[in-house]
């Protein structure tokens, strides 16, 4: 049996009430497609590199208008939904890079804030530096979706970080989530390459909603939503930057299958590294 999941590629405005009507209609048209679940890109509530505008506008989670109105179209249209992130105040009024898995019934059921900060100096120039907005997460999140069983969160640039998937995927995640911001000289470079080894290597879909095009800050995203099954073939993709809707039917048989014919998640040993002592791979 195959589960059929949709994944949203958006081009995210800058305020919140722009962004909840922009990304609301194509949420709609996955769920008229048959979607059971469907997931959102990073920043699914707003985008605005100016953290003079930002960091003001940012609200708690439980106020957040498009969080609260795309938990009111889960409840309305019955899926699941993954707002791949939502950029919130935390409650101790720092910022936070959130993902938010919502059921059917329009609750909260799981949250995972980004662990890995994209601070970076590209070689075009271009330079980021995502600490001095966000407060890092401490802990890796193995989420249960009706539809799906265990799934894994991530966000974005946590996909660079091998050990975080191979725990997720340990720790019984099937299906890996991935929903991204790229930038558009890293994306061209190293999006699906990426993206398919995650899923290669620990043997899970790996499931990539984006945010495409130029925003109206002036950001420039990849695009290029993907859908990868665990042997690493892709399933799905969108072969542009302009927003869309991305379904892909998944075989769960198919995880354990890979992980039956390579049992590399069964295979970790312990070693020494390099002048730190000895490591335990992931758990």
């Amino acid at each position: 049996m195959t589960i059929r999941v949709a994944l949203i590629q958006i081009r995210t405005p800058a305020t919140h009430a722009a962004a909840l009507a922009h990304v609301t209609p194509l949420i709609r048209q996955a769920a008229a497609g048959g979607a059971r679940l469907i997931a959102t890109p990073e920043c699914t509530n707003v985008v605005q590199r100016d953290r003079k505008q930002l960091l003001p506008a940012l609200l708690p989670l439980d106020q957040d208008p498009v969080v609260q109105g795309l938990c009111d179209l889960a409840r309305e249209l019955s899926v699941e939904l993954l707002i791949g992130s939502a950029l919130v105040r935390r409650e101790d009024g720092g910022a936070a890079n959130r993902a938010v898995l919502v059921s059917s019934a329009g609750d909260i059921v799981a949250t995972y804030d980004k662990i890995h900060m994209f601070d970076v100096d590209l070689p075009t120039g271009e330079s980021a530096r995502e600490s001095h907005a966000y407060t890092p997460g401490e802990a890796a999140v193995l989420a249960h979706s009706a539809a799906l069983g265990p799934v894994g969160l991530t966000i974005c640039y946590d996909m660079r970080f091998a050990h975080l998937y191979r725990a997720l995927a340990q720790a019984g995640a099937g299906v890996i989530f991935a929903p991204a911001a790229f930038t558009r000289p890293t994306g061209e470079a190293h999006w699906e390459v990426l993206l398919r080894a995650r899923a290669i290597e620990t043997g899970s879909f790996v499931l990539a909603p984006a945010q495409g095009g130029f925003h109206e800050d002036g950001r420039g995203t990849w695009g290029r939503s993907i859908a990868i099954a665990p042997w690493g073939q892709v399933i799905g993709h969108l072969d542009h930057d302009e927003p869309g809707v991305l379904f892909a039917d998944l075989d769960l048989s198919q995880v354990q299958a890979a992980r039956d014919a390579i049992p590399a998640l069964r295979n970790d040993r312990l070693f020494s590294a390099p002048g730190l002592g000895v490591s335990k791979a992931a758990e």
